[in-house]
């Protein structure tokens, strides 16, 4: 197995934590704003691995800097509305701060 980056493993335990949280959205957002937090939550799993394997880190860690600042955003915009608890934004925000800081430095 090669060795990965501490970040793909963060944002795999990221994407364990988002993706069942979405899943019991209501329906109002389920398929609108959860879609999205799910997409940005494996996109960013998805540019971390690409990043393990690439000469050229750089952009692709910016690339999930930035998934990572929409997938914030997204998140408190959830729990504004209901559709996560303080509790659940919380943990999940504790994840995404870890990892932002293994990919921003």
């Amino acid at each position: 197995m090669r060795n990965e980056l501490p970040a793909v493993q963060k944002a795999y335990d990221l994407c364990r934590e988002v993706l069942p949280r979405v899943s019991r959205f209501s329906r109002d957002y389920k398929f609108s704003l959860g879609d999205r937090v799910a997409n940005n939550c494996l996109e960013t799993l998805e540019l971390l691995i690409q990043a393990s394997y690439s000469r050229q880190k750089v952009g692709l860690l910016d690339e999930a800097n930035m998934r990572l600042e929409r997938l914030r955003f997204l998140l408190r915009l959830c729990r504004d509305l209901g559709s996560l608890s303080n509790k659940g934004y919380e943990h999940v925000m504790k994840t995404i701060t870890e990892l932002g800081n293994q990919v921003g430095g």
